[in-house]
């Protein structure tokens, strides 16, 4: 038998490479979906559950327009403003979120002032009022449901900052902790683990509400269609996210403990304001999270 040229080899190993190479390729894996690096990879479940945002004066087609912006400090300071929507015409008409089509929240830039009100409609444009008796940098939100959202549990935020003049007593946001007491002498305690929710990844928070003797809280009135109403905000972007509670109306509240549905979109610390209604009464109790 002769011997293998040098050309006969230079063949023999092309053919072997042609052969590994389509190989590799008939078993490699096939690649997913790209992503941006801005873009967080969810199972589809998670999105309903919560919303991050408000960091923007315009989300989904929807812009919001001033008309009134608070530049002074008083117990009923006048806010009015207009949403306009994709098609260029201002919107005045959208699905109940919560008992309310409009939902109106204001904080300071240390979260030491919080404001959730509903505005009302004249005309086409909303009018509201804040109580602001402090100066400082604030930054005021509009959520609600488009009436052709996909989406229902997705409200949209718009987010305006706007400023107070005058002297400010700025205080530094409290460290995380599982106990707050309202200015009403309700206790409110958190209760579930782990005390750091990951980013993305869903966790129910649950608050055990105490009365101001101690007794657990089992008969909390309907307050905006449910047993409580949350919304956090990350202390450093000031973004906006919405809790949804989980415990029906009229069902039984287990050692006086209300549960929220969370999922947070970014690591840091959120101050969650937890509204609820006993004896007729709105009490709101204020806590600090770390998300890790």
């Amino acid at each position: 038998m002769r011997s293998l040229r040098f050309t006969d080899w230079v063949f023999v190993v092309a053919a072997v490479a042609i052969v590994v190479a389509g190989a590799l390729t008939l078993f490699r894996p096939t690649p997913g979906p790209a992503h941006s690096a801005h873009q967080r990879a969810a199972p589809a479940d998670l999105v309903p559950a919560a919303h991050s945002d408000g960091l923007s004066e315009t989300e989904s087609g929807y812009r919001f327009e001033r008309v009134t912006v608070p530049d002074t400090r008083g117990p009923a300071v006048p806010v009015a403003f207009r949403i306009i929507g994709p098609n260029g015409r201002a919107q005045t008409d959208f699905l109940d979120n919560q008992t309310k089509q409009m939902h109106f929240f204001a904080v300071r830039d240390d979260l030491h002032v919080f404001q959730h009100v509903h505005p009302t409609l004249v005309g086409d444009t909303w009018h509201t009022a804040l109580a602001l008796t402090d100066g400082g940098a604030y930054r005021m939100f509009a959520e609600f449901v488009p009436r052709d959202t996909k989406d229902p549990r997705h409200p949209v935020v718009l987010g305006v900052p706007f400023s107070v003049p005058g002297d400010t007593t700025l205080l530094p946001v409290p460290a995380p902790g599982a106990e707050t007491v309202t200015d009403t002498g309700f206790t409110v305690v958190r209760t579930d683990e782990p005390t750091e929710p990951t980013p993305m990844r869903p966790q129910a928070l649950r608050f055990a509400i105490r009365a101001p003797d101690g007794a657990p809280v089992r008969d909390l009135d309907p307050h905006l269609g449910a047993y409580g109403h949350m919304t956090g905000f990350h202390t450093m972007l000031l973004s906006a996210t919405h809790l949804h509670p989980l415990e029906p109306l009229g069902a039984p509240l287990i050692d006086g403990e209300l549960t929220f549905q969370a999922v947070f979109a970014d690591r840091g610390e959120y101050r969650l304001f937890l509204e609820f209604s006993h004896d007729g009464r709105v009490h709101t109790a204020a806590v600090t999270v770390a998300v890790a």
